[in-house]
């Protein structure tokens, strides 16, 4: 379906063939044990046991599968993919980059349970400098970065990386399938939370890898019905369905983010402000010619945790959540969860209110939450 429009495409991806009497997106198959050929065993049907097999499951990574451009397994939560990713790929003796400036419980992750089982972990910041890959097993960015919203050149890094003989892994979650394919660059995997854009919706957990390698694939699925990171049937289906609205969502979170970045832009109360869609941002050359759309997501500084409180207080529209890429608009002070940022920073994910609305409601908070101590 790769010829025709991002909203068509999201609409029809992982359905089956219309069928008189059935609906467009089949519900929920709750089973844990299903029947078994008497003859044949587990041989004769494509469903044996609820951990490996769902039908449900099967649909939504078809479904994610078409819109990142390759073939595509489901996990519990975007956590249990990035860390079922790297216990797939990575052995004793091998080397790791990892982002310095990325989701910062990937980064613990790397410390708390790489290392010790003798993974070297290097970590590097989204931009570089990089060192030499040579020797390296694998190099997993975040582009856009969280929360920073750096961005690197992933066709230029994937040259880079299979040059020295490593594989590429991208973390997709922030700019989502239609924001960019990195399998199209070059990346050999494809890692994301579904929990977050994807499926917009803020009441499910999920993540995904997706390769164009039938052997890294078929790694990943053997770790993942092994350990059962697996996730259960209804948050799959209402992934599945919250698949059909993902670019109506983007489109207006986009919006709303570059009026923001605008308004941001313009108040001396406001510093560090970046978003990859503004031309004056260090993100734009790279991201206006790698993305095909910007995030709903920006970051800026207001100067101190009690600034921020106030901030919120003051807003109607604007709430305080962690995670992103929902209908409502959130902020999320990233210090308060160990995350190495400065006590003033924030994280605003951009919902679908009216963008005249937004900009009104957040430019009124500021205004009471006083100037920068």
């Amino acid at each position: 379906m790769s010829e025709l429009g991002d909203g068509t495409r999201c609409v029809h991806a992982g359905l089956p063939e219309p069928a008189p009497g059935q609906p467009f997106l089949p519900g929920p198959v709750f089973a844990a044990p299903y029947h078994l050929d008497p003859w044949q065993g587990p041989a004769g049907a494509a469903n044996g046991y609820g951990r490996p097999d769902n039908p449900t499951r099967r649909l939504l990574e078809a479904a994610v599968g078409e819109l990142e451009g390759g073939d595509c397994r489901v996990f519990a939560s975007g956590q249990a993919a990035i860390t079922g990713l790297l216990l797939t790929v990575l052995r004793p003796g091998d080397t790791v980059l990892l982002p310095a400036d990325g989701y910062f419980p990937v980064r613990a992750f790397a410390t708390d349970t790489l290392e010790p089982m003798g993974v070297r972990v290097v970590f590097v910041p989204t931009v570089g400098p990089y060192p030499t890959l040579e020797g390296v097993r694998l190099v997993l960015v975040e582009t856009p970065a969280n929360p920073g919203l750096d961005v690197v050149d992933v066709a230029a890094l994937a040259d880079l990386a299979h040059a020295a003989g490593a594989l590429l892994a991208v973390d997709n979650t922030t700019a989502t399938p239609l924001g960019q394919r990195p399998l199209d660059l070059g990346a050999d995997l494809v890692v994301a939370s579904g929990t977050k854009a994807l499926t917009g919706h803020s009441d499910l957990l999920l993540g995904y890898v997706a390769s164009r390698s039938a052997e890294l694939i078929e790694a990943v699925t053997l770790w993942r019905n092994a350990t059962g990171a697996v996730p259960g049937a209804f948050d799959a289906w209402l992934a599945h369905r919250s698949l059909a609205t993902m670019d109506l969502r983007l489109g207006r979170q986009s919006a709303n983010a570059e009026a923001i970045a605008a308004l941001l832009a313009g108040r001396a109360d406001v510093t560090g402000l970046r978003w990859p869609g503004r031309p004056e941002d260090p993100a734009y050359p790279v991201a206006s010619t790698q993305m095909r759309r910007m995030p709903g997501v920006l970051s800026f500084d207001l100067g101190d945790a009690d600034r921020v409180a106030r901030f919120i207080d003051a807003a109607r529209l604007v709430v305080a959540a962690t995670s992103f890429g929902g209908l409502h608009t959130t902020v999320d002070r990233r210090a308060q969860w160990g995350d190495d940022t400065s006590a003033g920073f924030v994280r605003l994910s951009c919902g679908v209110e009216d963008t005249a609305d937004l900009v009104a409601d957040i430019a009124a908070a500021l205004d009471a939450a006083g100037p920068i101590n």
